[in-house]
């Protein structure tokens, strides 16, 4: 296919005339909407559908989006500047609208335009969908990087796949988990720009053959990456970078031989192959065949990707060896991984270079975040598996393999234990490819994402790497957009940051330190109660529509929002609620206070205890929200298909952010610092970021409790009875009965019985080891709850403190730290 010619365009671009700026001017912005209306989408202005109008507003946003997108782009080339590349299997960009008008300064000329034309803004700005192209933190996480990376003014390019159909559409039936396929693009998307000049082929398979020092592979199948562009606006649109997405094409789409033969499955069946490399984002891999289609699509993306970047760089620098000095490749968590053996085999057998040379190119601009210490996290596969896809690939880990252990037997310090530990291939029992060390030895720096999980990658996962490599692992703590998480979240609050700090928190978020100074002020308390109680009112209303329950804004808003798993301890919230339940019922006489437990989140497909999990809180929620002895001082709900549009709305609202993992198992964390920004006091054990979180908000204004991470290890190693816990803790024993004796499944008495024999038999993510803990903080949150002017005080000063947990400062860490980026 034909490719682009980005450096043949930049050589005539100064003699060829410019696009002209687009007015932000209300009635000139009304007069683009009719227009687009008309000309782009075919609609009368009075037959206009309500998507109609977000598509055409979307059109004319990006219109002028595209004007300092062009200029962002000459900018680079002109100043021949280094590039990011930032290669992510998500981008949960969420909605893009708002974030775009908001970036560009057009929020009040657009309402304006749209007032004169009949429409409201804000209704229409509620159809656009989220973009299904990611699951949690991992993708937000790359969503915020983009946007910073924008905002900072560092070049930079994210690359992921468009994925048709996401992870899945959250639905609940009789409180089971039901997945169903995402239908984000059903009206298209306005915002990104399809380049089919830019498709490269990607191979599967085959064979490959040496002739003297070189070497060609010839793949069984064949495919093509076509890409979609979206822009990415940085505040006050100090520039526009690029997010470029993957869809899979079969190169012949239809075998007419076969179809005209009466083979008419068999005629699309490449069709059908391609079409699935792109078709939802991580395919269950609980079989064979879900484990080969997410090798396939890691590849698929990886592959177009560094074919692009080395294409670009081609184009304008001429010379391949010069690519550690304009590129730097960040593999966000370890899916891009094949990329290592990717850009080994385009250096050694496209571009002729000799594997050492091609070897010190790609530790020089490859670099690795790892965000998980979850040994299935870190992914490996099995070797015969990889060897069938990626036969190429696989000669050429084993040849980075033969040299890492000579390095390592070179040493001197390493057993054999040791060394094997090391080794690209795991030995032990099915001999697999580890896909954590691949990108470790590939690259010049492994980050981790919060002081506690770097620390523990050196301790535990990467331990003796670590030791033959010890300059390689760094730590940059992670963070949010304040643009997106305080401006367009809480724009209230936002107000009142800025009367008080200035107008400069969103380019600096550290300025929200002067609210310290009216943190005890009565009057600075009764309106961020009132931006509170406003922000919950309207959660209110949503829990109402979503799920049929009434809540009380005046009650307290408890709320865990994150991917369901058992380490991240959604089990334990549940159990601690059963016990509130348990204790409300026996003592009416007490002065509860009013609360209500809110909780989303997905469960992966094949995750059984976690799918199990959201069916005991559905079921938990049924009989507490029922119960007229109860249902004042404490409600409880499960809100379906958590995305980021429902964060949004969540994250304002809160008073309590429930941060409970099990201690050494969470790498970071962002949801922590999307509540405090918000003014939510935090709840949570000495895990990932919010270690970090408690050494800026101050040890009195966060409500730590459990077990350390040293303490978890501690135990498990020397095998605690979890049955000694339970049966010394009144609450928790009756909890854990009435939870597995079916109370709360009178249809299915034995339903939690396994669940909760897991808690009881081994305890391995110590949700019975930190339960009488967790409780009497619970129990400490509630003093504080009774003292408001204390709460208060405490959330303004979390909100305050927060400033730096901004992802501008994280992203400038790896600019100077990690890429050799300087804007």
């Amino acid at each position: 296919m034909t490719q682009a010619q980005p450096s043949r365009v930049v050589a005539v671009a100064s003699d060829l005339p410019q696009a002209t700026p687009k007015s932000s001017d209300p009635a000139r912005l009304a007069h683009d909407i009719v227009d687009r209306l008309t000309y782009r989408i075919g609609k009368d202005a009075t037959v206009a559908t309500p998507d109609d109008w977000l598509t055409a507003v979307i059109l004319v946003v990006r219109d002028r989006v595209v004007t300092r997108w062009m200029e962002s782009t000459r900018d680079t080339y002109r100043k021949e500047s280094k590039r990011v590349y930032y290669l992510s299997m998500e981008f949960l960009i969420g909605r893009l609208m708002r974030d775009a008008m908001s970036n560009m300064g057009l929020v009040e000329e657009m309402q304006e335009a749209l007032s004169e034309l009949g429409v409201e803004l804000d209704l229409i700005r509620e159809l656009e969908p989220d973009a299904a192209l990611g699951n949690g933190g991992l993708g937000r996480l790359a969503a915020c990087f983009m946007e910073s990376m924008a905002s900072v003014d560092i070049p930079a390019y994210g690359y992921g796949i468009r994925y048709q159909n996401g992870m899945f559409r959250q639905e609940l039936s009789d409180g089971w988990q039901v997945e169903l396929p995402e239908t984000w693009l059903e009206h298209g998307n306005p915002w990104e720009f399809e380049r089919r000049e830019s498709a490269y082929e990607i191979g599967f398979g085959g064979e490959t053959k040496f002739d003297g020092n070189s070497c060609t592979w010839r793949p069984a199948e064949r495919f093509h990456a076509e890409a979609f562009d979206t822009p990415i606006v940085g505040w006050q649109a100090k520039r526009v970078n690029t997010l470029r997405l993957w869809r899979a094409e079969p190169i012949d789409p239809l075998k007419l031989d076969a179809f005209n033969a009466g083979d008419h499955m068999g005629a699309l069946r490449d069709s059908n192959k391609a079409e699935a490399l792109s078709r939802v984002l991580y395919p269950a891999d609980e079989t064979p065949a879900g484990q080969e289609l997410r090798l396939r699509q890691e590849y698929f993306f990886s592959s177009a990707s560094l074919q692009d970047i080395l294409r670009r760089h081609v184009q304008q620098f001429g010379r391949i060896t010069s690519l550690p000095e304009k590129a730097a490749i960040q593999l966000n968590d370890t899916h891009p991984a094949v990329s290592v053996a990717e850009l080994m085999r385009l250096l050694i057998d496209e571009h002729g270079l000799d594997f050492d040379l091609a070897w010190d190119i790609t530790k020089r601009t490859v670099a690795y975040t790892n965000h998980t210490l979850l040994p299935e996290a870190l992914e490996s596969w099995p070797v015969p598996l990889f060897e069938r896809l990626l036969p190429r690939h696989m000669q050429l880990i084993y040849q980075i393999n033969a040299r890492v252990l000579k390095e390592a037997r070179a040493a001197g310090t390493f057993d054999d234990e040791q060394i094997a530990a090391m080794s690209l291939i795991d030995e032990n029992g099915e001999r697999r490819v580890r896909m954590g060390n691949l990108a470790f030895v590939g690259a010049h720096s492994i980050n981790g994402v919060s002081g506690l999980h770097t620390e523990l990658m050196k301790k535990t996962v990467f331990h003796d790497l670590h030791q033959l490599y010890p300059l390689r692992i760094n730590n940059k703590t992670n963070g949010v957009t304040p643009r997106r998480w305080l401006a367009q979240v809480n724009p209230e609050l936002y107000e009142m940051a800025r009367d008080v700090a200035g107008d400069g928190i969103l380019s600096d978020l550290e300025q929200m330190k002067a609210l310290d100074a009216v943190a005890d002020d009565v009057n600075a308390q009764h309106r961020f109660a009132a931006i509170k109680r406003a922000n919950k009112a309207r959660l209110s209303d949503l829990i109402k529509s979503r799920v049929g329950l009434s809540v009380d804004p005046d009650m307290m808003f408890d709320i865990q929002i994150k991917r369901i798993h058992e380490y991240k301890r959604q089990l334990l919230n549940i159990v601690e609620t059963v016990a509130l339940y348990d204790q409300i019922r026996s003592h009416p006489e007490r002065d509860w206070v009013p609360r209500v437990k809110l909780i989303a989140g997905k469960a992966a497909a094949s995750y059984h205890n976690a799918k199990l999990i959201i069916k005991l809180a559905n079921d938990v929620a049924r009989v507490i929200n029922n119960d007229p002895a109860t249902r004042d001082v404490l409600r409880i709900a499960f809100l379906p298909n958590y995305n980021v549009s429902l964060a949004e709305a969540m994250v304002p609202a809160a008073d309590l952010s429930e941060q409970i993992s099990t201690a050494g198992m969470e790498a970071s964390g962002t949801g922590n610092m999307k509540f405090a920004i918000n003014g939510a006091l935090t709840i949570g054990t000495l895990d990932g970021a919010n270690v970090e979180m408690r050494e800026h908000a101050g040890h009195e204004n966060i409500v730590i409790f459990g077990l350390t991470a040293a303490e978890v290890a501690a135990k498990r190693a020397e095998g605690y009875d979890p049955e000694e816990v339970i049966a010394a803790s009144p609450e928790l024993a009756q909890a854990l009965t009435a939870i597995e004796s079916g109370v709360f499944s009178p249809d299915d008495r034995n339903r939690y019985r396994d669940l909760i024999a897991g808690v009881r038999l081994s305890d391995w993510f110590m949700v019975a080891a930190d339960f009488d803990a967790y409780a009497a903080a619970q129990r400490d949150v509630d003093a504080l709850w009774r003292d408001r002017a204390t709460w208060r005080a405490m959330a303004i000063r979390n909100s305050a403190r927060m400033g730096y947990f901004s992802s501008d400062r994280t992203i400038r860490q790896y600019a100077r730290e990690i890429w050799n980026v300087l804007p």
